[in-house]
């Protein structure tokens, strides 16, 4: 069976702006990253007889989503580059949805967290994104990034060790 056209604006609109934050993060443009996804939706579209094989959709479409990006940047040579916290923040957990621990977290509080989690190095921010703002399993982010379980807990607990630890000073 294959996916009509009102199925695959569903599909869209489900996803888009989680795709659009993860490539600005990834890329700091958003003209950028609206490109990626919609090479993101017109792969998609390409294989849409098998969206429905796909047993984690936001999972393949992230890695897709990923793939791209930084094939983006290899082509203009800037690995380096990623998107602001504070920015990937407004769409990660929507204010109606915090819960009470989480609505009492000062602005100057994410403030510094964001500063503390932009120096982290890259593999481990990237791991700790799609851990901690994604709220990915982290057996689909091992899928996706091709590393072990334990491997994703080892960059999380850095990611939170090092926070705490500047949090503390």
């Amino acid at each position: 069976m294959t996916c009509t056209h009102i199925q695959f604006s569903r599909f869209v609109e489900t996803y888009s702006n989680d795709l659009f934050c993860y490539a600005h993060y990834l890329v700091r443009s958003k003209e950028e990253a609206e490109e990626i996804v919609s090479d993101v939706f017109f792969e998609v579209w390409r294989n849409r007889d098998k969206i429905e094989e796909i047993q984690n959709p936001k999972a393949w479409l992230l890695t897709i989503t990923h793939n791209k990006a930084i094939s983006f940047l290899r082509k203009k040579k800037q690995l380096n580059v990623s998107a602001s916290w504070d920015e990937i923040a407004l769409h990660a957990i929507p204010h109606d949805l915090q819960t009470p621990d989480e609505q009492l977290i000062s602005q100057e509080e994410i403030s510094r967290i964001n500063k503390i989690i932009r120096k982290l190095p890259p593999r481990c921010k990237h791991v700790f994104f799609l851990a901690k703002i994604e709220r990915l399993p982290y057996k689909d982010i091992a899928d996706m990034l091709n590393i072990s379980v334990k491997t994703i807990n080892i960059h999380v607990a850095k990611a939170l060790e090092l926070i705490s630890k500047a949090l503390k000073k």
